[in-house]
């Protein structure tokens, strides 16, 4: 049995599970390097902590790590059910408040370092999370593909810590009662995307895809999702509970010395295993520091 410490928390619904202590050490090297060396020797991992049982398809990892550079509170390595991510806009907004219910930050402006670059975050007084994303861009305009039972689809596609393909074509209203017939439409245009060689900058997997509308609808997110501009986004604060000490990783202990003010606490549930090929683990979710 191997224990992973973790705290989940939600934006808007949309959930974040942040790992603080218990995986394996990533060595040295960037935090690219890192993450694919996670790809490469420890996606079982990924698994178990994104994957059903435990987790789901909507459920984004975050592995927190000692920062990088100089100014920074924290790194980052997000993943999710299926692969890895560059950056992740509502597990940012979920970090910064995860770190704020372990006490290491309070609000403020505030620098977390991920694979593809510094982003800022401000945490305001109310709760609420800004986020400074790296630098965004359109790569290409106007692609076209066609799409069997759709027809032709054309959208642009653009980089933002992630590449993505975003549309304005959408067989249905982007509203909640289509989730399951507008998440099968943005597969489709995802493997038409992969079946046409149509890439981001030097051959970058279009791993997001976004249906977007001229005004704000209920939308879905996830690995190919749909989502709508305009929506307010903000992590919900947690309840205090009273928690036993836990043991300290090395890597919490690298977290400790980085920022001597963390506070940690936790309570344990067990779990069964994700997968046959994954040995069970216990994780235990975190609640917030007694007072």
């Amino acid at each position: 049995m191997h224990t992973i410490d973790v705290i989940d928390s939600h934006t808007g619904g949309e959930p974040t599970r942040v790992v603080i202590a218990g995986f394996p050490d990533l060595g040295n090297g960037t935090l690219m390097e890192q993450r694919e060396r996670f790809r490469r020797d420890f996606d079982k991992w990924r698994s178990a902590i994104a994957c059903e049982p435990r987790g789901s398809s909507t459920v984004v990892g975050a592995l927190l790590l000692p920062p990088k550079t100089e100014g920074a509170c924290a790194s980052v390595i997000y993943f999710n059910n299926v692969s890895y991510l560059g950056m992740c806009g509502h597990g940012t907004i979920g970090l910064v408040r995860t770190l704020q219910h372990m006490g290491r930050i309070g609000p403020g402006k505030h620098r977390i370092d991920t694979p593809v670059g510094t982003v800022g975050a401000e945490l305001h007084e109310d709760g609420r999370v800004t986020i400074d994303n790296v630098e965004s861009y359109r790569h290409a305009a106007d692609v076209s593909v066609d799409l069997p039972g759709y027809g032709r689809v054309t959208g642009d596609i653009a980089w933002g810590g992630n590449w993505f393909y975003i549309t304005h074509d959408t067989p249905l209203p982007v509203e909640i009662q289509h989730q399951r017939a507008l998440t099968t439409y943005t597969e489709a245009v995802r493997h038409a995307l992969e079946a046409n060689g149509i890439t981001g900058a030097e051959g970058g997997e279009i791993d997001h895809i976004e249906v977007n509308t001229k005004s704000p609808v209920a939308g879905l997110d996830g690995r190919n999702f749909v989502s709508c501009p305009g929506l307010p986004t903000t992590a919900r604060p947690v309840a205090p509970a009273p928690a036993p000490s836990w043991p300290a990783s090395p890597q919490t202990a690298n977290l400790r010395r980085a920022n001597p003010g963390c506070r940690k606490a936790s309570s344990a549930a067990s779990l069964k295993a994700a997968t046959r090929t994954v040995s069970a683990a216990c994780f235990r979710r975190s609640p917030a520091p007694p007072s």
